[in-house]
Formats: C-alpha cells, structure tokens, sequence
C-alpha cells in the first residue's frame, strides 16, 4: 500500500479498479490544517485525465501492472497479434493500445506488453530499429530549392525525412520514439 506522502510523478496506482499513472503531483502546506497533495492522474485504460487533491491520511494500491515479452506476428483488421514466447497464447491489440509503435512493427519483432490484471494495455519496442526505403525520391545534386532533406517511405509504410543521399533500398537507422531519421546502416 502506497500512502499520500509516498505519491510521486510516474507512480503507477489503483483506484476504482482500475490503473492511473501520477502525471503531475505537487505538495501543499497551508498556513493551517494538514498537507494537501495535489496530483494529475491518467487512466491507464481509457487516457482520461483529471486532477484530484488527497489528504496525508489516504492510502493506495499499487496497479498490478506486468510486461511481458511478446512478439509481433501480423496485423489484421486493423487488430496486431502478439504472441507470448512462453506459452505460445495469443492476444489482439487494437489500433489505440498499440499507439505510435504501429509505425515501426514487422513481423517476428519482439515488444514489451504491458499488462493489467492480464488485460493489455501498451506496447513498447526497442528505442531503435534499422528499416529499409522501400520508397525514395532521386536526388539531384545541388538541388538546394528542395531543403536539405527529402521524404522516403521505409518497409513497414512509415514516412519521415531523411538527408537526399538516402536511396531505395538502403538500410537506416530509426529512432522509435519521436519517429526520427539517426544514421545508415552499413550491412
């Protein structure tokens, strides 16, 4: 159990049944009476948040929250199949619970699942990842009018902006968490 004191950003509790993440927390004093804590929470689940002030006596449970490590079989009707590598047992997560990580995902790839109370509720990969241009523009040499980087298309369909040398084919490095071109990877 978790008391009002012990609240801290990125804490991970259960109230109602149901998980929230501390977003924002702030302790207050008043001249008078007992301390407050003023916190921002996110519902795991649904993403609502809200802000809720709790008094030093308050205690919490802590969210049952687990990963497990899955791998990524396909995509299908708009639902991604991870598959647990120890029992072999097979879940469905929807468009939403899988977020941005959708962008990068290839088949085989291993991913964490979170999970609470053995219900889904995100999925994370490897910070990097080395995808290959399926789809590049050619780039004219002193083509300067352009900028100094130009759109591809890497194999799982994701698009972002790479430097112009950047050709079909080519193997690059990815940042998966804000989406951003790194560097080309030599075979």
């Amino acid at each position: 159990m978790y008391a009002a004191s012990d609240l801290r950003k990125n804490l991970r509790i259960k109230m109602d049944n149901e998980p929230y993440i501390v977003t924002e927390f702030n302790f207050v004093k008043p001249g008078k009476g007992q301390a407050l804590y003023r916190c921002k929470l996110k519902n795991m689940i649904s993403g609502a948040q809200f802000e809720r002030t709790f008094r030093s006596v308050d205690v919490f449970e802590p969210a049952d929250l687990q990963e497990k490590k899955m791998q990524y079989l396909y995509e299908q009707d708009d639902k991604y199949c991870f598959m647990d590598n120890e029992s072999y047992e097979q879940i469905l997560l929807t468009a939403d619970q899988v977020g941005d990580v959708r962008n990068f995902l290839i088949e085989n790839i291993e991913a964490e699942v979170l999970l609470f109370e053995d219900r889904p509720l995100g999925v994370t990969i490897a910070n990097f990842m080395d995808l290959v241009v399926t789809e590049a523009d050619p780039w004219a040499r002193g083509d300067s009018v352009s900028g100094n980087t130009k759109p591809v298309t890497v194999e799982t369909g994701y698009v972002l902006q790479v430097p112009p040398f950047i050709e079909e084919g080519e193997k690059i490095r990815v940042d998966t968490r804000t989406g951003e071109y790194l560097t080309r990877v030599k075979d």
